[in-house]
């Protein structure tokens, strides 16, 4: 307990420019734990929403029924839903036009759903930026405080006649403490970066293999239409 008040004191009693970049650093740690949290919440969503439109998908529920019952929430949709009803929206507007060929039906459809695939990755990828700028930057952030600190206990020195090391410790100890905020803000960002940018791939994967399963369903049935 004593340790952490002692830490909490040379902290407290820092240089401004050493302050200044611990409070950067703690402001870097809260927006990432703060994106971490949300962005696991946002992936288990949309794994957990695409789970249960695919498991009502694939048990031969009838496509217009099915899409009639996406939109009757009224609420905006997400995930692999917002692509099924983008393109599924778009197929059922083709086919009221007179003159349209199957061909120009079906990619009329893939183009909708390839861009609601985009907006909704694009969604998902949201702040990782961030986590990756705090894991690379953080690091060098912490070691200016430390470089900054250990040169202002060096210049006390400079008009005493014998030096001890308990005269420098406080100073080096406070600039120590700047770098291990550094790496206690990026340690955590890199890992969740890595992470997350793994799921969002995973989840963009299981995007394009519902569409192209969806473009294959879509093609059977304008065929069977001619």
């Amino acid at each position: 307990m004593n340790h952490d008040l002692n830490v909490l004191a040379l902290m407290w009693g820092a240089s401004l420019p050493v302050k200044i970049v611990m409070l950067i650093l703690i402001g870097f740690s809260i927006a990432s734990w703060f994106i971490i949290f949300r962005k696991k919440a946002m992936l288990d969503a949309a794994n957990r929403t695409a789970n249960e439109f695919e498991e009502r998908f694939w048990s031969g529920a009838d496509l217009a029924a099915l899409f009639k019952e996406v939109n009757a929430s009224g609420e905006r949709v997400t995930g692999i839903e917002a692509i099924f009803e983008s393109g599924f929206r778009e197929f059922a507007r083709q086919r009221q036009r007179r003159g349209v060929d199957s061909r120009t039906l079906l990619e009329s459809a893939q183009r909708a759903m390839r861009v609601s695939q985009s907006r909704e990755v694009e969604r998902l990828e949201q702040n990782l930026e961030f986590l990756a700028n705090v894991g690379s930057i953080s690091p060098y952030v912490g070691l200016f405080g430390t470089v900054w600190g250990i040169m202002i206990a060096f210049q006390g020195l400079a008009n005493v006649k014998e030096a001890t090391i308990a005269m420098v410790a406080p100073g080096i100890t406070e600039a120590l403490i700047a770098t291990a905020m550094g790496l206690f803000a990026a340690i955590p960002a890199v890992w969740a970066y890595n992470r997350y940018a793994n799921r969002v791939e995973r989840v963009s994967l299981r995007y394009e293999t519902f569409l192209e399963e969806f473009s294959s369903i879509l093609q059977r049935q304008t065929h069977a239409d001619d």
